[in-house]
């Protein structure tokens, strides 16, 4: 792995913002991620991402937390004892410049520990890579929560994206297992990361996936597109 959103996230950080992220998917065209989006403030953010902070209590695990702005915010605005994780080294450097106490450059699904709260927020279930993983990795979360504690995700419905036919159904290709699988691409400076797997999963969907590992799941939230806030209990 390149590490480009790592790298990216680090140039913006230390001044050395000239260009964005672009980014792709297998069914989608190439579309700019402005790094300033990375480094939002709270007053900036969606109303899921700012629900979510707003719901998080006592120990905060940030999974995924690429620039850290989420735990940044729970740090200093609402005094919560956040750590913050990420596969990206460089992220984790950016989110120590940015003052986050608590930063360490972790796999999830080799990660221990005890919270009240985990955050997997910016489609932070994307990180199953596919619907099939989906199981093995609520069960770990499982391991790290506390009694009492929630995971707060939160997702978007990709059936938008594809055409209908003349009765209202969908084309979905018939070459993948769910249609909220796709593969990203992502590309900063002239350099180009190797595809990787990505999962969009719809709430109907994440809740059976829930239930299954045995997990109590509430729709918490709306978007204005597709995308929905989730808590997952024990």
């Amino acid at each position: 792995m390149k590490d480009l959103f790592g790298k990216a996230i680090l140039d913006y950080q230390q001044g050395n913002y000239t260009e964005d992220i672009t980014t792709a998917t297998s069914i989608s065209e190439e579309d700019s991620l402005p790094l300033p989006y990375l480094f939002r403030s709270y007053k900036e953010m969606p109303a899921l991402e700012q629900t979510a902070l707003q719901l998080a209590k006592g120990k905060v695990l940030d999974v995924g937390c690429g620039a850290g702005s989420h735990s940044l915010y729970l740090q200093n605005d609402r005094k919560l004892n956040v750590t913050a994780i990420d596969i990206s080294e460089a992220a984790i450097q950016a989110c120590k410049l940015r003052g986050i106490q608590h930063a360490k450059t972790a796999d999830i699904m080799e990660f221990s520990g005890h919270f009240d709260t985990i955050l997997l927020l910016m489609n932070g279930a994307g990180m199953c890579g596919k619907l099939k993983n989906i199981a093995a990795f609520f069960n770990h979360l499982k391991t790290l929560l506390n009694d009492g504690g929630q995971i707060l995700v939160d997702s978007s419905d990709i059936i938008y994206m594809f055409d209908e036919d003349e009765d209202g159904g969908k084309w979905i290709p018939s070459d993948t297992d769910y249609y909220g699988e796709v593969l990203y691409h992502v590309s900063y400076k002239g350099e180009h990361e190797a595809p990787f797997n990505w999962l969009y999963i719809d709430y109907n969907t994440l809740q059976n996936a829930a239930h299954a590992c045995g997990l109590q799941c509430e729709l918490i939230l709306e978007g204005e597109h597709y995308d929905y806030l989730a808590k997952l209990t024990k």
